[in-house]
């Protein structure tokens, strides 16, 4: 094996992949509870919603990209003329995971959460998906709609197109809270998920929305979350095209490429401050993999570490707490 070697499992960690992913029955239960779920229509350019009080705005914007341009769908909601925070989300959600952060942070703040390419209302047309040209293309997309400084708040595949855009465009990124996503330690057993979704098309893994939602969300899981959060998970993630858009990022790259990109040239060029942001019981980055992880953020104006309760999905399991972290990472 050329390059770095993987990362030992910590006893805790190795002990967790006995019993790994979640039963069948268990997603059973999950689909049969979930059964009354159907898809929402699709929003329009200045439709707005409120949550947690607070008026969020839906705004589609063409930019730069494959086709000539990219579609992208984007939520916004705050002062439009104060310092910018956008949050990026993974799979298989949209920018509906960061609602409630979004809405605690808008009155000082303009919020603007993305859907990726591929994901929620963005295109989902072909092109190029290796997550350092969508990156591009994302920062494009931002500075097009006067974005042009702005903290990035991320979770498990958005942490991906992050990690390009800070080390690429350090110029922009003021500060980077880096969420659930692998960084200098890695090892294959914790990311079956990649192979899965590559090959999604022949396996069916992606064929039913309301499948891969439950799947994801029961495995990964420890703390509930309430049932009308995750109805309008699945919905988010039932429009059409997502499941033919998502396996062209698995397909492009692999979970090793981007792991060995970041050790390589990532993380040597970020210079704003970073908060790492993990699940405490996460099952796929063990807590143990993030100790002394300052010393491989050499050039970061400062780096710290924030736990929060819960599994993968501490965005929907502990929202008070992920936006108490946030409020520390703004302060930095």
């Amino acid at each position: 094996m050329s390059g770095p070697e993987y990362t030992e499992l910590p006893e805790r960690a190795a002990k967790i992949l006995e019993n790994f992913l979640p039963p069948d029955e268990k997603i059973g239960e999950r689909m049969q509870y979930f059964a009354h779920v159907q898809p929402r229509a699709g929003d329009q350019e200045g439709d707005t919603e409120i949550i947690d009080g607070v008026t969020f705005t839906h705004h589609f914007v063409d930019a730069p990209g494959d086709y000539e341009t990219v579609r992208w769908h984007y939520v916004e909601c705050g002062n439009k003329d104060a310092e910018k925070i956008v949050f990026l989300h993974g799979i298989p959600d949209s920018w509906y995971e960061w609602c409630h952060q979004m809405a605690a942070f808008a009155r000082e703040y303009h919020c603007i959460g993305v859907d990726l390419k591929g994901y929620g209302q963005s295109d989902k047309k072909g092109g190029n998906y290796q997550h350092e040209a969508v990156s591009e293309q994302l920062w494009a997309m931002l500075q097009q709609i006067g974005v042009k400084q702005f903290n990035v708040i991320t979770h498990d595949r958005g942490t991906v197109q992050a990690d390009f855009i800070a080390a690429n465009h350090p110029e922009s990124v003021l500060r980077y809270g880096r969420g659930e996503q692998h960084l200098y330690n890695f090892h294959p057993a914790l990311a079956p998920q990649g192979d899965l979704f590559m090959d999604a098309p022949y396996n069916g893994m992606l064929d039913d929305p309301k499948y891969t939602v439950l799947w994801g969300y029961t495995w990964l899981t420890v703390r509930p979350i309430p049932d009308a959060e995750m109805e309008r998970v699945i919905q988010e993630f039932s429009y059409e095209g997502i499941r033919k858009a998502v396996p062209r990022y698995f397909s492009s790259s692999t979970f090793r490429q981007e792991w060995l990109a970041r050790r390589n040239r990532l993380l040597g060029a970020w210079k704003c401050p970073v908060m790492i942001l993990q699940g405490y019981d996460s099952k796929t980055q063990p807590r143990e993999f993030y100790e002394g992880v300052e010393q491989h953020i050499p050039n970061a104006r400062s780096v710290e570490v924030r736990y929060i309760p819960g599994g993968h999905f501490w965005t929907k399991e502990s929202p008070k707490e992920s936006i108490e972290a946030i409020r520390e990472l703004l302060k930095m």
